[in-house]
This record gives C-alpha cells, sequence and structure tokens, in this order.
C-alpha cells in the first residue's frame, strides 16, 4: 500500500478512497486468504504427501502370481469390516494396495487391503484423512456452512485486492517501489515496496486463483452451475435423456467432475434402454429381478472402455444403482465417467469433456489448472508461487501497518470530507457486486458501516 499523495493532486481523493477499500478488504480477508493459501499449498502435493503419509497402507511388496479378484477383495474387507461396501479403487501399479470403501455406523471409511493374499493392510475414516482435512480447512467446510459461505465473499474481495492494488500500484510518473524494493527491513518503506512488488507480479496468479475456486462456492457455484446447464453450455442435456427429477445428483456419489455434479443419475433396470446416442451397443436391459453382472464383470467392461486400472468405482445402492467409473488423469481433456447398468452391464452414459459446453470446458480448465494437475510439475509451482505470494502480502501489510500506526488507534487510510469516488470506480465495483451478489452485498454492507459510523469516532480511533 503505497504512502498517502498529497491533497494536491488532481487524484488524491479516489486514491484516498481506493486505499480505504484496500485496507479493510485486507483487514476483513488476509487472515482467512492466507488460511486458503497454506492448505491450497499442501493441496496441490496431495499425491505424493499421502504416499509417504500412508505408505505403509498404500505400498506393498510386488508379488509375482494373480492376485485376488476383485469380489475377494472386498469379501475380505467386510469381512474385517461391517457395512456396506460402495467403492472399489483397483491397484493402479504393481506394489500399490487395493481399496475398499465402506459405509459403516460411525461413517465412511477406507480398507486398504494386499491384493495378493487379501491381508487388510489397515483402515482409515474418510473424513480424517489428511488431504481430505486440509481440503475440508481450504473451504472452511470444517467450520459449517456458514463458514462455507463465508469463503465465497472472501474469494470476491481478493479480486477486488487485486484490483484496487494495482490501482494502488500504477507508476504514476515515479520509478521507486515500482520494479523493486527500496531501503531496509528496519524502514516502512521496505515493507511497502516488497508488499507493492509482490502484489503486481503475483496479480494474475491471485485473481486466477479466486476466480476459479468461485465454481466450488456454495451460493454462486449453485447458480452458475444451474443457469450453465440450463443454457446448454455446461453439460448438454441430450446425453442424459429424460431421468426422474427424484434420481440423486452425481455429487452423491462423491468426487466428481463440477460440470457433472448437478447432473441426475442414470438408473439401472427398465429404462436401461435409454443409452444416450452414440454409445456402444449393449444386451438389452433386464428388469430388476435379474441377477446383477457383479465387480469382477464390472471391471472387465471399464477396461474394455479403455479406463485404466486405478480408475475410482462406485458400487450400485439399491436395485435401481449403478456401477459408475470416475476418471480424473491430470490432462482434463481425458476427464470420464461412465455408468453401466448393474443388470445387463449396458453403458447408459459415457460422458466426458469432450461433450461439455464451452463454459464446461473452461471450468474443468480452470479447475484442473488451480489445482496443479493440468501441467505438471510446472503447473504445481506456479500455483504455488501464487500461494506464497498471498501468504507474503498478508505478512508485509501487517508489518507496514504496525510500523505507521499512531499507538492505540487502527490507523485506516483517512476518510475526509468531500472524498467521492470516480465514476470508473463505481462502475467496477457495480460490476462486481452483480457478477458476484455475496461480494456486492457485503459492499453495500460496508458502506452502510462505513458511513453509520459518527466522524468523531473515525478521528478518535483511526477508523
Amino acid at each position: 500500500m503505497p504512502a498517502q499523495p498529497t491533497p494536491a493532486s488532481p487524484e488524491s481523493a479516489l486514491y484516498r478512497r481506493v486505499w480505504r477499500w484496500h485496507f479493510y478488504a485486507g483487514l476483513v480477508c488476509l487472515p482467512f486468504l492466507a488460511l486458503m493459501a497454506l492448505s491450497g499449498a499442501l493441496y496441490l502435493y496431495k499425491e505424493p504427501i499421502e504416499s509417504q503419509v500412508y505408505a505403509s497402507l498404500r505400498s506393498v511388496p510386488p508379488t509375482p502370481g494373480p492376485a485376488l479378484d476383485a469380489e475377494s477383495l472386498v469379501a475380505r474387507a467386510l469381512a474385517a469390516e461391517a457395512g456396506e461396501a460402495v467403492r472399489y479403487v483397483a491397484p493402479a501399479q504393481p506394489g500399490r494396495s487395493a481399496e475398499v470403501g465402506i459405509r459403516t455406523a460411525r461413517g465412511s471409511l477406507t480398507v486398504y487391503l494386499d491384493p495378493a493374499g487379501g491381508r487388510v493392510l489397515g483402515r482409515l475414516r474418510d473424513d480424517r484423512k489428511l488431504m481430505e482435512v486440509v481440503k475440508h480447512i481450504h473451504s472452511l467446510e470444517i467450520a459449517g456452512t456458514a463458514a462455507n459461505h463465508w469463503i465465497e465473499v472472501v474469494a470476491g474481495w481478493a479480486i477486488v485486492l487485486v484490483v484496487s492494488g494495482v490501482f494502488l500500484w500504477w507508476p504514476r510518473g515515479r520509478s521507486g517501489g515500482v520494479y523493486s524494493v527500496r531501503g531496509r527491513p528496519a524502514r516502512r518503506i521496505w515493507w511497502r515496496d516488497l508488499h507493492a512488488v509482490t502484489g503486481v507480479f503475483a496479480a494474475a496468479a491471485i485473481l486466477f486463483l479466486a476466480v476459479t475456486g468461485m465454481p466450488w462456492s456454495a451460493f454462486w457455484g449453485e447458480r452458475f452451475g444451474e443457469l450453465s446447464n440450463r443454457w446448454g453450455v455446461g453439460l448438454p442435456k441430450y446425453l442424459w435423456g429424460e431421468k426422474p427429477e427424484s434420481s440423486p445428483p452425481l455429487a452423491s456419489l462423491g468426487e466428481v467432475p463440477w460440470t457433472l455434479s448437478r447432473a441426475p443419475l442414470p438408473q439401472s433396470g427398465p429404462h436401461a434402454e435409454h443409452a444416450p446416442t452414440g454409445s456402444p451397443a449393449q444386451a438389452p436391459a433386464a428388469g430388476p429381478a435379474a441377477p446383477s453382472i457383479g465387480l469382477n464383470e464390472a471391471l472387465r467392461l471399464f477396461a474394455r472402455l479403455d479406463l485404466p486400472a486405478g480408475t475410482p468405482v462406485r458400487l450400485p445402492r439399491g436395485p435401481r444403482g449403478v456401477y459408475t467409473a470416475t476418471l480424473f488423469p491430470d490432462d482434463v481433456r481425458a476427464e470420464r465417467v461412465v455408468h453401466l447398468d448393474r443388470y445387463s452391464g449396458a453403458v447408459l452414459a459415457d460422458v466426458g469433456y469432450r461433450d461439455y459446453g464451452i463454459v464446461g470446458r473452461l471450468v474443468e480448465w480452470g479447475i484442473s489448472l488451480h489445482t496443479g494437475r493440468q501441467f505438471g510439475w510446472v503447473n504445481q509451482l506456479v500455483m504455488l508461487a501464487g500461494c506464497l505470494s498471498i501468504v507474503l502480502l498478508a505478512v508485509t501489510a501487517v508489518a507496514m501497518w504496525w510500523k505507521r500506526r499512531p499507538r492505540g488507534r487502527l490507523a485506516a487510510p483517512p476518510r475526509r470530507p468531500g472524498d467521492r469516488a470516480a465514476l470508473g470506480a463505481i462502475a467496477v465495483a457495480l460490476l462486481l457486486g452483480l457478477l458476484y451478489p455475496l461480494l456486492g452485498a457485503s459492499m453495500l454492507a460496508a458502506l452502510l458501516i462505513d458511513a453509520a459510523v459518527p466522524q468523531r469516532w473515525h478521528e478518535r480511533f483511526g477508523l
């Protein structure tokens, strides 16, 4: 946050106004942004971290000879942990364990087994896995639904921080503190310059993280998903045919592509013949009383559809349930979800990136880049730099505020009588508020609170 310009400057009123909004936005949001940045930085390396932390559960000595079939492994898991089997993950490669997800009275958990002999290696509660905890901290879901809505407000204010920060950084004829840092750490100007230079170089990454995180948000993400699907620019309706409205959404299965999360689950049984146009030809659907094809056959059919070993498979629930394979490769263009009828093995839907509308594709690309998957270690390093920049910005903001504040006062940028925001700033605020309604509501609340605080309080406490 640069030093305040002199009152004689023709832009001083606008500068003070923007600085004031930048200050309060940071005051409210930076603690949460720092928390999201630290948790997000960890989540970028989900796979290598979990491979190390849970090495005793995920790794087994390679054994020559055939492994046990999937149904036998599920039976071994259920013998060790009573409940309902809901998920199976075959070993992705030699030396990896098999995973069986079980729903119990205590919650969902994963049983890890040696595929060679079916030995149970251990079990983990799904909600207590390290990266699940990190993910819930990142979204504030760990604190409940209201906190999850607050994250959306914070992400919106992060956009305000970037826009206002670039405005405050703009050189305006000066050279110091634009691309270099002046002074020494003992001086406030060093912290100010470090904050400004870090902010301008990281602005694009921070803006990208904030915007691409919005589709996951509790309010805006839901509305955006509904509208994009309704307008046919998310998931085209014809892929699913006419499905009962009571059918649960695909998101009820757990981790699925954002674009497909609101789509209804297909159903096994008499309606299986309504597979989407272009699906492989299959045998006619059997009635609900027919025997299930079984997990072993389902895995053979998924393999025939070129889904690699290690693709998570959800098991059918109830007589209308389906076998569902969800493939999340590093390259988002190979993303797929395949549903099989549990009685006939008919392909009820085989939907992937190729089938999404323009908005669905853009969102999936954004999510893949956001999580550091699309371009491997380069993608991870760029996102990591963005996360660490947010933490550095939080630290430098606190340091320079601490160095300039009078004792016992908040020392917010001053509000002077007659200060007015320019029409351009108002237009930007209106645009962001309309695009992100929770952000707009919080902006209005901030304006009302600021106007309601008596002038003497501003002068006394530095508000």
